[in-house]
């Protein structure tokens, strides 16, 4: 029997990083810690090419035109969106898992969601390097996972 499994090395890679201005003093932190994660697996910090966007429904678009570009091994996704008083929450979450899923399973490189969905600002910063650790770090070591891996299949 034969197991896969990719190795957390980023040497020679080229990652992109999506992400959104909304709620800027959280997804700040988001690539901050995928930053340093990718960094700290090395990935020079001249082969990290970041493309803010307004918000979380335009992360896909440029996601995908990232994965197309051939410029990049691998994008990591990064937002925040916290619950508010109408419905709008939930249409923003949707579509933005939507449409990353979407690049994900058919795009041309791994891709990493990163986008937090939480009901409060504080839950929000909890996950942007609070006390549950930092999702933008925890992508960039699965991007890199994923990268590796791939190229073993």
């Amino acid at each position: 029997m034969q197991e896969l499994r990719g190795k957390i090395d980023g040497t020679g890679k080229k990652i992109g990083i999506v992400v959104a201005q909304f709620n800027e003093i959280v997804t700040k932190k988001l690539l901050e810690g995928a930053e340093n994660e990718l960094q700290k697996y090395n990935v020079k910090a001249d082969d990290i090419i970041t493309a803010w966007v307004p918000g979380a429904v335009e992360i896909p678009r440029v996601t995908k035109k990232m994965s197309e570009s051939g410029k990049v091994d691998g994008i990591i996704t990064l937002g925040a969106v916290v619950r508010g008083e109408t419905a709008h929450f939930d249409y923003v979450c949707n579509e933005s898992a939507n449409g990353i899923a979407e690049i994900s399973l058919h795009g041309d490189v791994p891709v990493m969601y990163g986008v937090l969905t939480t009901n409060d600002m504080d839950q929000a910063m909890n996950r942007a390097g609070g006390k549950s650790g930092n999702k933008g770090a925890e992508c960039a070591s699965g991007v890199l996972e994923m990268i590796n891996l791939e190229a073993m299949i």
